[in-house]
């Protein structure tokens, strides 16, 4: 039953070949058997799933056609869940319970899907290595001795390892899509504002975006079906109508332009992952697309220009988390300020530290001109080089990632060597656009992704062209060896 796609469990469920509370059970089983190995859940919710499976089997009884009914999926542990702790992968969160649910959340649920748990992260969504995170390290199924990427890399893992069939996760930097490649997934970020974020614990406000985890393209395009919503409590939340994603998942390619950044294919790529590349673009070929050389000159300062913004807003961001509302507090605290300081000490990582002082620092007054406007001010040049880049072309091609899945401490010691694994990611970002990740090889039997990026608003498009590609490979259909 774990190896059946979200779109087959669908038909199986509607057909009454298996009940709800059946692939329920299943795959909580599963996950109880393999998370001492993977540590890809930090809470598994086995009492609320099998509750919510059999309401879930009322609803199918009185013929509730929604695709997603009764299908169990996985939440990163980054959005906020009803009576179930929301930890962001942090000692700052490790007792938060919160009293309501995400937007994303509450989306599932009206979709009657299941929640089998929280998925491990990257503490407050800060790593590409799913190394920071307060409950330890999470393993890739491919590799146990390698990083699964991060931050979304318990989500990543989980799916990979067929411990669900789906997952949501969040994108700030390339935190959906670099951890689908290295674990042979397909993961999906959206347009900026394409989903609330009402709920989701903020890491960096203009960047983060909810997105979804699977193994097809025509199983992403079905989560987002029920994630992409109009939320008025998100400011950042855009009132754009939601297409239905599956409707154009088979359209041919004939006539689509596709874009080769020779930015995306110089050195620092790993030349094994550069002909997996090449190769995935001899098959789009033959379905009708054409190529064209593109160039996107300011794309070397995506990654000077991101660690700049994202740790300024992340700055802000939790300056919330005091020790004096909610979350982790120090005790015997001797007066406001130890409170504040110790609070803090304790509850944050390494990680989030670095960042939250590099952060405070660019928003100083005497250094604001000199990093923050400056940076913002290179965010405009990357989005008007995408701008143009479209003028000529559909969808931008390229790696995911630089290397495969990397072994843990590799990069522990060079945090700029770890910001580099996104270099390929995060100017997708900076510029609000949509990219997914799917798998196209691998690489010392490690898997390599394929980055597609696409203009606003259009995520049909980029699903479309995965799927057709999907159809005429069978790279998503592999799994780690020794996983039945």
């Amino acid at each position: 039953m774990h190896k059946l796609s979200i779109a087959e469990l669908s038909r199986n469920l509607k057909n009454k070949v298996f009940s709800s509370v059946e692939a329920t059970r299943h795959f909580l089983e599963r996950s109880k058997k393999l998370n001492p190995e993977f540590n890809a859940y930090i809470t598994l919710t086995e009492e609320q799933a099998l509750a919510e499976a059999a309401e879930a089997d009322k609803r199918l009884a009185a013929g509730d056609d929604n695709v997603l009914c009764g299908v169990p999926i996985a939440h990163k542990d980054i959005f906020c869940t009803n009576g179930v702790r929301t930890s962001c992968g942090s000692r700052m969160l490790d007792n938060f319970i919160p009293p309501y649910d995400a937007t994303v959340v509450a989306n599932y649920r009206a979709a009657g899907a299941v929640m089998l748990g929280k998925t491990n992260m990257d503490e407050f969504a800060m790593g590409s290595s799913n190394e920071t995170s307060w409950y330890g390290k999470v393993r890739n199924p491919w590799a146990p001795n390698c990083v699964p990427g991060g931050s979304s890399g318990g989500s990543a893992a989980v799916v990979a390892a067929m411990m669900a069939p789906g997952a949501t996760a969040t994108d700030t930097g390339g935190s959906i899509r670099q951890p689908a490649a290295l674990c042979g997934i397909t993961g999906l970020k959206p347009t900026y504002g394409r989903v609330s974020r009402w709920g989701m614990i903020a890491f960096a406000s203009s960047l983060d975006q909810g997105g979804v985890m699977a193994r097809s393209a025509e199983d992403a395009a079905i989560l987002l079906n029920a994630m992409a919503s109009y939320d008025s409590k998100d400011s950042t939340c855009i009132n754009e109508p939601v297409p239905d994603y599956t409707a154009t998942l088979h359209n041919k390619l004939e006539g689509l332009r596709i874009g080769l950044p020779e930015e995306y294919f110089g050195e620092g790529l790993h030349p094994e992952i550069q002909a997996a590349v090449e190769d995935a673009i001899k098959i789009l070929e033959k379905r009708g697309a054409s190529i064209k050389k593109i160039s996107l000159p300011h794309s070397h300062l995506a990654v000077p220009a991101y660690y700049v913004i994202a740790p300024a807003e992340c700055s802000a961001n939790l300056s919330r988390f005091d020790g004096v509302r909610y979350g982790h507090r120090c005790e015997d605290p001797k007066d406001l300020m130890d409170l504040f300081k110790r609070s803090r000490g304790e509850g944050f990582g390494e990680e989030v530290k670095r960042r939250i002082l590099v952060g405070t620092y660019a928003l100083s007054a005497g250094y604001y001109d000199a990093y923050y406007r400056k940076a913002q001010q290179v965010r405009r040049l990357i989005k008007q080089d995408f701008d143009e880049a479209f003028n000529d072309v559909d969808v931008i091609l390229g790696p995911t990632a630089p290397t495969p899945a990397f072994e843990f401490g590799a990069k522990g010691n060079d945090p700029v060597a770890m910001y580099l694994e996104d270099i390929y990611t995060i100017a997708t970002n900076l510029a609000g656009l949509p990219g997914m990740s799917i798998p196209c090889g691998l690489v010392d039997n490690k898997p390599v992704g394929l980055q597609l990026i696409g203009q606003a608003w259009d995520e049909a498009r980029l699903l479309n062209v995965a799927n057709e590609f999907q159809h005429h490979s069978d790279f998503h259909t592999w799994t780690p060896g020794g996983l039945a």
